[in-house]
């Protein structure tokens, strides 16, 4: 299987359960709100947004261990540009009030106005850390 059939995969999986979540419970798909809920610590509100975290981890995993093709290479590098982009990326998450997956599945699909602002600055601050991080070469 090529490298775009994953993603397809991946991102229809990710549209049924942005659905499925709409419908069900009536709550967003976004993994930066899950989180913070989750890290309350009160299981009223915690449970399942744990539940589904835990999920797309134990999968992660089994998908690692038993087909280690569909999941791309370590991220190698320094640790510290590591920590420093994921406080970039969660600090971003939380001015922007939701992250990728939130705004981008589940804002979009409703047409929200802030979301499809949120999902294009996503877009070219992503695309902008690319061609800057690698030497203005890109491909």
């Amino acid at each position: 299987m090529t490298d775009y059939v994953y993603g397809l995969v991946g991102g229809v999986l990710l549209g049924l359960a942005a659905v499925f979540l709409r419908i069900s419970i009536g709550a967003p798909l976004g993994v930066s709100g899950f989180l913070s809920k989750a890290l309350l610590f009160r299981f009223k509100v915690a449970d399942w947004r744990l539940s589904f975290l835990v999920g797309m981890l134990v999968v992660a995993v089994v998908l690692r261990w038993t087909y280690p093709e569909a999941i791309g290479e370590s991220l190698g590098g320094d640790l510290w540009r590591i920590a420093l982009a994921a406080t970039l990326v969660g600090s971003g998450a939380r001015i922007a009030g939701g992250c990728t997956s939130g705004h981008s599945l589940c804002g979009m699909g409703s047409l929200d106005i802030d979301s499809i602002a949120a999902t294009l600055i996503f877009i070219v601050a992503g695309a902008a850390t690319v061609y800057l991080t690698s030497g203005g070469v890109v491909g």
